[in-house]
């Protein structure tokens, strides 16, 4: 195996890794998909909501704190639906909860 001894940057080399590139691909597109359904999720929750991970037509939110996922669980079915109708296919969203970081 030849490895070069030219420095690449981060972005570079995923593109020239397909499964790189496919991570990337996938964290672009979950994060697009939260851009999506941002004006969804009450204001006051919006910063305890990240983009997680793309399983197939599943999809993961990740929520710190129970309350805050309890919430946004009641709003899933709308932001589905709206997934849906800009031509994601999302069979499922799961929320993950995460601990709160001091």
């Amino acid at each position: 195996m030849y490895r070069s001894k030219v420095p690449v940057s981060v972005q570079q080399a995923a593109e020239d890794s397909p499964t790189l590139a496919r991570l990337a691909q996938l964290a672009r597109e979950s994060g697009e998909r939260l851009k999506a359904v941002e004006p969804l999720i009450p204001a006051a929750l919006r910063r305890w909501v990240k983009p997680g991970p793309i399983e197939g037509t599943a999809w993961c939110l990740l929520v710190e704190g129970n309350a805050a996922a309890a919430k946004l669980r009641q709003v899933l079915p709308a932001m589905q639906a709206l997934l849906c109708n800009r031509g994601w296919q999302v069979s499922a969203i799961r929320i993950r909860v995460q601990a709160r970081l001091a």
